[in-house]
This record gives structure tokens, sequence and C-alpha cells, in this order.
């Protein structure tokens, strides 16, 4: 059962792996397939075919698990969480659906459709941002609110909302994987619009790394000119063992931020950056986590 959703969500929603028990006030109902519609304010847009096929597969071996959660409305049947299952059983070649039918807010309606992707099948860095922005907006939430209602810490709703400061071009970068959140950050740290294109073009066209990305944000941020398509190579890193190195490394891809390891195998220090109190907020909520976890 998924934990700390609010508004108890986790009723709604149980296990994928486990069927659906209705409770006494349900009403589930198998409903031909043609009758049922995607929620237009869905948050995901792409869905990956692979992923589908995976799915309707599985529904042709063992059938819908858990209902499709709907309204029922003049059209037809809106889907409020379940739209990957009613893609899948199209591709299954299913005639019916098995449908929960339930009442809904505006405001829950576009809760739970948000709330059930990030929870379940993660949208892509901008989905997220812009579905967190879209419930900021038509409800007033603050990010606080949003935090607790999607079961996320404060600092990550305020880093994904950062990235709506991308360039549109730069927002697609991310969408299509080319640009990670650690390159945003990189981006976005830097203080004026050119620079930032600068980077961006460098990151695209040279592949630089988070760390790369990160120095170089540091040079164009700094009093000299900056060069395009030069890019620094911090000479620690050149010092240091294998090892050291490519401990480092993942430092920097667990982090999201730029790492040094400044010493050798036995003694040194780690020096972690951050960019804004944000993104300390950011690094303080993941170390904490992975102490935790620890």
């Amino acid at each position: 059962m998924a934990k700390g959703l609010g508004k108890g969500f986790g009723a709604l929603l149980p296990d994928e792996a486990s069927p659906y028990v209705a409770n006494a006030t349900d009403t589930v109902q198998m409903v031909g397939l043609g009758e049922v519609f995607p929620n237009p304010d869905q948050p995901r847009k792409d869905f990956d075919h692979a992923a589908l096929q995976e799915l309707a597969d599985s529904i042709t071996e063992q059938g819908i698990l858990q209902p499709i959660l709907a309204e029922k409305v003049s059209q037809g049947y809106r889907i409020v969480a379940g739209e990957r299952r009613w893609r899948a059983a199209k591709l299954a070649g299913l005639a019916e659906v098995p449908v929960l039918l339930r009442e809904f807010t505006e405001e829950s309606r576009m809760e739970i459709a948000l709330i059930e992707n990030v929870q379940r099948s993660d949208l892509t860095a901008m989905e997220e941002a812009r579905a967190f922005k879209g419930l900021m907006d038509a409800f007033g939430l603050t990010q606080e609110e949003v935090s607790k209602k999607v079961g996320k810490q404060r600092s990550t709703i305020a880093n994904s909302l950062r990235l709506l400061n991308l360039t549109e071009e730069m927002q697609l970068s991310v969408a299509k994987g080319e640009l990670t959140a650690g390159h945003a950050r990189a981006i976005l740290s830097v203080s004026s619009a050119e620079s930032r294109n600068l980077l961006f073009r460098e990151i695209v066209s040279l592949r630089l790394s988070v760390r790369q990305a990160e120095d170089r944000a540091a040079v164009l941020n700094g009093p000299t000119v900056a060069t395009p398509g030069k890019v620094p190579k911090p000479a620690s890193v050149a010092r240091k063992t294998p090892e050291l190195a490519d401990l480092e490394q993942q430092l920097i891809d667990r982090l999201g931020t730029k790492v040094e390891v400044k010493g050798d195998a036995t003694k040194g220090r780690i020096e972690i950056a951050y960019y804004s109190g944000d993104d300390l907020n950011r690094l303080y909520d993941l170390l904490l986590k992975l102490d935790n976890q620890g």
C-alpha cells in the first residue's frame, strides 16, 4: 500500500499486484471499452509502447486485476486513474473493462491523477513539474500543501518547479532525456540568459557530464570571459586514483550536484556543492533519507 499520499488515497488505489476488493459503497461494473475515455487533464502525455505491450500481455493471461477508477459523465465514463490499463486493454483486444465508479470534485480528480502517476509510473521531469504547477494554479495551493498531497518533500517540489524556468527548447531537451535534472540545475545556476543558452548548447553538443556542466557554470558565473566550446577539466580529477575518481562520479550521479573527493584512500574530505537555499534543502533531505535507509 502506498504511504503518505494524503486524503486516504491509498484506499482508492491498492497495490497493483493485488486483486481489488470492493467495499460496500463501491460500484464496480463491466463497461464497453468504447464507452471509456481518458481524462484530458491526465498529467502523463507519453506512454511507453513496450511497457504497454508487456501490460497487455499480462492482461491477456490474467485479466485486469484492478478496475479502472472512473466517473460517469454525459459522454460515457471518464478515467480518473488507470489510463495505462485502459490502453493496454485496447492492445489486448478486450471488449469490456472493469470500472469502479465514484464521484469527484475537480480538485480531487486532478490530485488523484497526479498522485497515481507520481507514485506508480514516474512522470517525466517536465510532466511532473507542470502537474505540480497545475495543482498550485488551479486551486491556489502552496508548495507545502502540494508536498503533503503527493507525499514528497517540499524541496523536491521546489526543485521540480524550477525546471519551468528553463526555456521551451531546454524543457523539450529535458523531456527527451538529453538533459538530466542535474544538468538543468547547473544551467539555472548561471546568472545571465545568454550564458545559460551557451551552457545548454555545450552540454548537448559536447555531451558534458553533470560535473563538467557544473564546472562550466562556475566559469560562466565568474569574472573571466568564457570561450565557447572550451570545457575546463579539474586538475584534481587527474591526480585521483581510478577508484576515488569512480567513487566521486557515483556521488555526483546520486546527489545530482558537484562533489569533490579530496585526499586519498586513507583520509581526506568530501565537498558537496549547492547553488541555492532550495538546493541545500534538497541535499539535506536526500542525505537524511540515505542515512535512514542505512
